[in-house]
């Protein structure tokens, strides 16, 4: 059964989200604020974190930091601020998706379900060529690692996905929409900036300027690809 952690002040999203949640037949710990969580990660097994931005004691922010030194545990972010400022911040700091307060249940669901949707993706192509090489880069598909030179790059499972999809097609362009379709596996209508973003994080981390790249790249107003 797999277990989803739901971290919010409110105990009445708390309590919203855990029966949806219960009903499709997840198991669900809850927590407060950000101090509570790490404790339960340390102890018990969790698959997926819902994680509120604005928390007292330890917020959202912060938690999702300290969880990424450690743990590559997909994390939805709630909040409910809606500038695209916060959302790139919330995806900055490693989460995998964002929801922004009021939310429908129905679509947090669907979140959930889409992200565990891609980690049994991802489990199930395990048996295709282990490594990818792009120039100076190493993705290694079965260890879910990424090497610049001799150097380890730390990413995001999302950042992973992204990056492996485009580096196993070398000079397909994947429009953002279409990268979405397939990293999220959902519709792209909930894609807003999200790929962007994460595009950008991997650009950073790779040590990639976007106006000169070396690994991603933009083919303008069609979408990203990577040449080998």
């Amino acid at each position: 059964m797999q277990t989803v952690l739901v971290v919010d002040d409110d105990s009445e999203i708390r309590d919203v989200i855990h029966i949806y949640l219960r009903n499709e037949g997840y198991q669900v710990l809850e927590a407060e604020d950000g101090i509570q969580a790490l404790e339960l990660l340390k102890a018990h097994p969790v698959q997926l974190l819902i994680l509120d931005v604005m928390m007292p004691r330890l917020d959202g922010i912060k938690t999702c930091l300290k969880i990424r030194e450690s743990s590559d545990i997909p994390i939805i972010m709630l909040s409910a601020k809606e500038e695209d400022i916060d959302k790139i911040t919330g995806l900055s700091t490693g989460a995998d998706d964002y929801v922004t307060k009021p939310f429908n249940p129905l679509e947090l669901l669907a979140r959930v379900k889409a992200q565990f949707r891609r980690q049994s993706y991802g489990m199930k192509s395990a048996d295709a060529a282990a490594e990818l090489m792009v120039q100076d880069l190493t993705i290694n598909k079965d260890r879910h690692t990424v090497f610049l030179k001799d150097k380890e790059i730390s990413l995001t499972p999302l950042e992973f996905s992204i990056l492996e999809l485009l580096a196993s097609h070398p000079g397909q362009v994947f429009s953002a929409d279409k990268i979405y379709e397939r990293v999220w596996n959902e519709p792209s209508g909930y894609s807003d900036n999200t790929v962007m973003v994460h595009i950008r994080n991997l650009r950073e981390k790779m040590g990639d300027s976007p106006r000169e790249p070396r690994y991603i790249k933009t083919v303008w107003g069609v979408g990203y690809k990577i040449e080998k």
